[in-house]
This record gives structure tokens, C-alpha cells and sequence, in this order.
């Protein structure tokens, strides 16, 4: 019997369509579908591979408990550095391997930033086997990338950026990478999905693919058939910790602007809007009169920060930014990191039943800005405790100053307000002040607990609360008690 590989070309060589004629059946020949290049794709590999670079890093770390054979310098030094590569004083360095490609001739080189991450000493290797050190331009943690430099001494192969918005489920996916330290690895597949949020970081928008993707493959280069990054391949789903078909990658047009800007500046500089956001739930959409979930919830607004000097307030929801629809939350994140610091923009909102539209200058996005808007941490929050999908603190002058609150509020401070709860369906906001539960006053966290707590207890299915709204203006609002 011939080998199965033998048979490929035939079988889809031809394809037969059936057309039922009156009294008799017809066998007509459809036109051939080519699953794969007649030629394989040794040609694409031979333009590719050679701007491929395997990573390796190392690292000297303390090894604890290390028993000690004689005095540091002693004759059992080379001992140990050859058979388990420490001294006996209990530092060991500790290597591994990674995956990269090269950008630009002059030595610029794309990986992973948890492929360098806590490394003292990088060097890439080189296809031809030259080993070269390499120095870190610049990393950005939240995207999970990495710029490099080398010196060869001479032009090097580089590939050139793809268009991932171009690349479509079902299209072929070529990656490259280092797998289980074996050296440059060509492995095929498709694009399996798009958009994918795997909870890595803020910028989830991962290519999936089935191309085999093992560990090594991080920072390897997903390719098209033409030979262009697409993505940037970075995590797999694996309950063995080996390729289960299912890789991730960053999308090459996610992925560039920030490795320009990191080899223009030393950093990324994301765009900045000042605020706090959560996803628009079916019981939202349906309090909001927004009609199907869209968008993104203002949980919370920096009052200095970009979105609080143009008037945007909490409990607004960004339809559009940037003439750029919002279907759901994370396009919010995304779309504003992209957008370029000063740039003054248009920002559509849904308020109070209505759309308006203002006009926002974006800032730049630093930790100094993400730290002003985390809000109070739980010592700046005397008495805080948490009811009905709600976190409460007792009223402050740190905390009034903070919501804007009026002098003359007295009550119990909502500072957060959970997703898919029925007080984020009842618009409850940070900055509203509980002033009663089911008719009964309320000056501290604790009474809430306990009012909502006798509510149960006479087994009712909701409790009734009155707010003070940051604007001022009062509202009954009735919570459902089934809920934790």
C-alpha cells in the first residue's frame, strides 16, 4: 500500500459534484480545490528562516540550603560549576531559551517581554549559529513585548510587518520558534479565531492559531503565506504544557506601533483618557434605556485627568471615540492606548437617555496617572465593608474632597460598585452617599449590613434605599436581596 502522503495529490486533485437530471444522474467535474501548494512551502520557509533568531537568556540567582564543600576558591569550585553549574556558596545561573526574528537590517530584534524578563545577560543566536549579545532597547509589560539590539557588523535578513486585520479565520499560518530549546522550528496550521481574550493583560486582542506552538515558540514571528509577520506568538492552552492546538499570538497591527514607539523613545506611550470602566450588562443596557448592551460603563473619573476636564462624569457610557464604534468594554482600552497623546478627539456618550458629544484631549498614560485613578486603597476607607455587590466607606474629609461630595453629605459612601449585580443594573455609582435602608438612617458601613441583613431576615425579596446622587438629587432605589 502506498504511503498516505502519496495519495494527497490525487484526492484533491479532483472533486466530483451529483446533479439529479430527470431519470438519470449525472457525475459533472467541479473545479480542483488545492489544499495545499504544490510545492509545499519550502519556498516561503527559505525566505523567512533566515531572519529567525533563537533567545537565549541567563540569570544568577540564590540558591538556598547549599551545603558548603570546603572554602570559596577552593578546589571543588570547577567541581561545581561543571556538573551543576553553581558555587558552593549557593549562586547558580540559571539559562533558558526563547524565540525572536529580526526587524531591520541594522539589528533591531522583536521577542517577548517574559522571554527577557529578569534576565542579566541576552545573546541571540543567529541561523548561520553566530552568537551575538544583545542589548534591551526598551519592553512594554502590558503587551508582553520586547525590542532588542545587535551588532553584527554587517546587513542581516529582517521580515517585514503583515496586516493581521487582514488575516482571516481559515487562512494559513506559518510560526516559527525555538521549541524545547531545539533550535528554529517551522511548524503549520490556521487562524483558528481573532479577538481572543485569554485575561493576559488589558490588551487581550490575541490571533489564535493551531500551528504547533510549544514552549521556546514565545516571540517567535506567526507568518502569512507571503511571508509577513502577522503576530507575534506569545501563550498556548495546554493542560501537558505542550501543543494542544491552541496558540496565541499579538496581531501585528496591535503589536507595531508599539515597537516604533519603543525604538523611538525606550518605552510605549499609550494614550491616556483618566478613567474607570466596566462592562454594559443586559440589566445595564435595559436601566440605561441604551437598548442591547454596548459600549463602556465610567465607573470612575479622575477629576484632573483627561476625561474629567472635558465633562465626562460616571455613569456616562462611551458609544463611540474617535469616530471608532465601542461595541464592548476592552475596544475602549484598546482604542484609546492607540490613539496619539494630545490628540483632541470626539467621544460620543449616552447620558440620562441621550447621546451628546464632547470633545476630549488625550493624555498620556503613566503609572503616576494609573495610581491617581485606582482609587482609595481599604486604609483610606475607615469602616469600609461591602453589601449587595457594593463596597461602602464611611464619609470622610479625605473621601468628601476626593467624590466632590458636599460639605453638608452625611451618610455612607459608595466607593465601587460590582458588575452583573442589581445595584450596577439600579445605576448605583462610586460617589453616590447611602442616606437609608428600608426607611432607617444610616451613618456607617456596618448599618447597612445589619438593615440589609433584618431585611433577610423577614424574608423579603428586596430592600428599599435612598441615595444621594453626586449631583444631589435623591433617589429611592430597590435592591433585590437575592443575591450575596
Amino acid at each position: 500500500m502506498k504511503p498516505i502522503r502519496h495519495l494527497i495529490p490525487r484526492l484533491t486533485a479532483l472533486a466530483v459534484a451529483v446533479m439529479i437530471l430527470p431519470g438519470a444522474v449525472a457525475l459533472l467535474p467541479a473545479p480542483a480545490l488545492a489544499l495545499f501548494p504544490e510545492d509545499g512551502f519550502s519556498d516561503v520557509a527559505r525566505k523567512v528562516m533566515p531572519a529567525y533568531v533563537d533567545i537565549v537568556t541567563s540569570q544568577q540567582v540564590e540558591v538556598k540550603n547549599t551545603p558548603q564543600m570546603g572554602p570559596e576558591g577552593g578546589p571543588f569550585d570547577d567541581f561545581f560549576r561543571d556538573f551543576f553549574g553553581q558555587l558552593p556558596n549557593g549562586q547558580r545561573r540559571v539559562t533558558a531559551a526563547g524565540s525572536g526574528f529580526i526587524l531591520r537590517a541594522d539589528g533591531i530584534i522583536i521577542t517577548n517581554n517574559h522571554v527577557i524578563d529578569d534576565a542579566d545577560q541576552v545573546a541571540v543566536v543567529l541561523q548561520d549559529g553566530t552568537r551575538l549579545p544583545a542589548v534591551v532597547l526598551g519592553v512594554d509589560d502590558r503587551a508582553d513585548l520586547a525590542v532588542l539590539k545587535v551588532d553584527a557588523g554587517h546587513p542581516l535578513p529582517f521580515l517585514r510587518w503583515g496586516d493581521s486585520d487582514t488575516a482571516d479565520v481559515g487562512d494559513w499560518a506559518l510560526a516559527i520558534g525555538n521549541p524545547f530549546g531545539l533550535g528554529g522550528t517551522l511548524s503549520l496550521g490556521i487562524i483558528s479565531a481573532r479577538a481572543r481574550n485569554i485575561n493576559a493583560g488589558p490588551y487581550d486582542d490575541f490571533i489564535q492559531t493551531d500551528a504547533a506552538i510549544n514552549r521556546g515558540n514565545s516571540g517567535g514571528p506567526l507568518l502569512s503565506l507571503d511571508g509577513e509577520v502577522i503576530g507575534i506568538n506569545t501563550a498556548i492552552f495546554s493542560p501537558t504544557g505542550a501543543s494542544v492546538g491552541i496558540g496565541f499570538a499579538i496581531p501585528s497591527n496591535l503589536a507595531r506601533p508599539i515597537v516604533d514607539q519603543i525604538i523611538e523613545f525606550g518605552r510605549p506611550r499609550r494614550g491616556w483618557l483618566g478613567v474607570r470602566i466596566q462592562r454594559v450588562t443586559d440589566e445595564m443596557a435595559e436601566g440605561l434605556g441604551i437598548g442591547a448592551p454596548r459600549g463602556a460603563l465610567i465607573a470612575g473619573v479622575s477629576s484632573d485627568g483627561p476625561a474629567g476636564l472635558a465633562g465626562i462624569e460616571a455613569g456616562d457610557v462611551i458609544l463611540k471615540f474617535d469616530g471608532k464604534d465601542i461595541p464592548e468594554m476592552r475596544a475602549l482600552t484598546r482604542v484609546v492606548a492607540e490613539t496619539e497623546i494630545n490628540k483632541v478627539v470626539d467621544v460620543e456618550i449616552w447620558r440620562n437617555g441621550a447621546t451628546r458629544t464632547v470633545q476630549v484631549r488625550i493624555g498620556e498614560l503613566t503609572d503616576r496617572a494609573v495610581a491617581a485613578l485606582a482609587g482609595p486603597t481599604p486604609d483610606a476607607m475607615p469602616n469600609s465593608s461591602d453589601a449587595l455587590g457594593m463596597s461602602l466607606a464611611e464619609v470622610t474629609p479625605d473621601l468628601r474632597e476626593q467624590y466632590g461630595l458636599a460639605i453638608d453629605a452625611d451618610g455612607v459612601l459608595v466607593v465601587g460598585v460590582q458588575a452583573a449585580t442589581d445595584a450596577a443594573a439600579r445605576r448605583i455609582q462610586p460617589g453616590d452617599v447611602i442616606l437609608e435602608v428600608g426607611q432607617d438612617p444610616v451613618r456607617a458601613p456596618a448599618d447597612v449590613v445589619r438593615l440589609v441583613q433584618a431585611a433577610r431576615d423577614d424574608n423579603r425579596s428586596s430592600v428599599l434605599i435612598l441615595l444621594q446622587e453626586r449631583d444631589g438629587d435623591l433617589r429611592f432605589v430597590a435592591i433585590s436581596l437575592e443575591q450575596g
